[in-house]
């Protein structure tokens, strides 16, 4: 048997009118929410909140879209050289999030401020001229200046001269007349330009440094060739010119150069580069001849004497420790001959009491160096035959040469 509802008003209850004065045996207790009633929260579950500032018809909880044009406006207004590009996106950005209730709104902000900062910016530089400097720098920045894609062993004309503007060169074959030869490229390390005075030091130490190893013969050198070098600027410093290039060129104006000058190992053959090498030690020891006169440095004199006769005595067995060709063994076996008369002369010149009778023995020291047996022995090798210039006081002059 089933029982009969209770009597009374079978309408439903308001669930969120008062509770009723009176409530029936195991009805639902006066909790704060009916089982099963919704709460008595500002939202019924599911429904759009009714505040002015929530987002219309937006499910409670749902995730919040980042406005596209925000976005956009950040990325343009960080791009400097597109200064108005992200001013207009930003401010429809703001209006559209007002709206919508998107994020974005910092984004948006940001890119307006960068705009806005990059127009006035762009109204200074104009108003300089600074914005035409800058454009052409990077212009010749992103071409690249022809001598600085220059390389040992090339050779170019320089339509302004090797004293003028020489970042604007054209590259030739050696075989023809042209301006200068590049004899060596050397890196200079990063960071901050380094000054004009720093990297002219670094250039003449390093330069006069590495002639010698692309032209081993100073004998085929010829008189009016000097040693001159390109050098980065500030301006090149910032678009990552590091490069010193040493070259060879006419010391004459408007003269140049015909033919190449290289002489290493890659134009050399190896009974060539045997000659050479030893020359090419006993040139670097008389190059180290005391400032001073005897006279005046006896001491340092003979000090210097004794490593000529040092370094004599390493070339003389480097030369007769040599299998050369047969048409080369006689005159080479007198060129050594020389050579043991000169180191006996400098010995005696490492120990001379007094400067005349040093000079004596110095100057017979150079009588056999660089004689006739040595032309013999360079002809016979196919090397150069002709002396190189000498100086004042009959000595090699090879500063004078280059």
């Amino acid at each position: 048997m089933s029982t009969p509802p209770p009597p009374g008003d079978r309408q439903p209850r308001d669930p969120y009118g008062p509770p009723p004065a009176t409530r029936p045996q195991g009805a639902p207790g006066p909790g704060p929410y009916a089982r099963g009633a919704p709460g008595p929260g500002p939202y019924a579950q599911g429904a759009p909140g009714p505040g002015p500032c929530g987002p219309v018809g937006r499910p409670y909880g749902a995730p919040v879209s980042v406005n596209a044009l925000a976005v956009a406006a950040l990325v343009l207004g960080v791009l400097c050289f597109l200064p108005a590009a992200g001013l207009v996106p930003g401010l429809i950005a703001l209006r559209q999030i007002r709206r919508s209730g998107q994020s974005g709104r910092g984004m948006a902000t940001a890119g307006v401020v960068l705009s806005a900062a990059g127009i006035a910016l762009w109204a200074v530089a104009l108003s300089t001229g600074a914005a035409s400097t800058a454009w052409e720098g990077l212009k010749d920045g992103a071409r690249g200046n022809e001598s600085l894609s220059l390389h040992k062993g090339d050779c170019f004309d320089a339509p302004g001269g090797l004293e003028g503007d020489t970042y604007d060169v054209d590259r030739v074959p050696c075989g023809g007349r042209h301006d200068g030869e590049v004899f060596a490229v050397v890196t200079l390390p990063g960071g901050a330009f380094p000054g004009d005075t720093r990297i002219t030091d670094v250039a003449d130490e390093k330069c006069y440094a590495l002639k010698d190893q692309y032209a081993m013969d100073t004998w085929a050198m010829p008189a009016d060739v000097g040693v001159y070098y390109l050098m980065p600027s500030r301006e090149s410093w910032r678009y990552g010119d590091r490069a010193i290039t040493c070259l060879f060129g006419n010391t004459e104006e408007g003269a140049g150069l015909t033919g190449s000058l290289r002489g290493d190992p890659t134009t050399l053959d190896p009974d060539q580069m045997a000659f050479l090498s030893a020359a090419g030690a006993l040139d670097t020891a008389l190059a180290d001849e005391p400032g001073k006169t005897p006279e005046d440095d006896l001491a340092a004199h003979r000090v210097w004497a004794t490593e000529v006769h040092d370094v004599l005595g390493e070339q003389i067995e480097a030369l007769r420790g040599h299998s050369w060709p047969a048409g080369a063994r006689t005159p080479v076996a007198d060129l050594v001959a020389n050579l043991e008369d000169a180191r006996a002369e400098w010995r005696k010149a490492g120990t001379a009491g007094d400067a005349e009778t040093y000079h004596a023995h110095y100057d017979k020291a150079y009588g056999s160096v660089d004689g006739p047996a040595t032309v013999t022995a360079r002809k016979a090798l196919g090397l150069a035959t002709t002396p190189p210039v000498l100086g004042r006081e009959g000595k090699k002059d090879s500063a004078a040469q280059v």
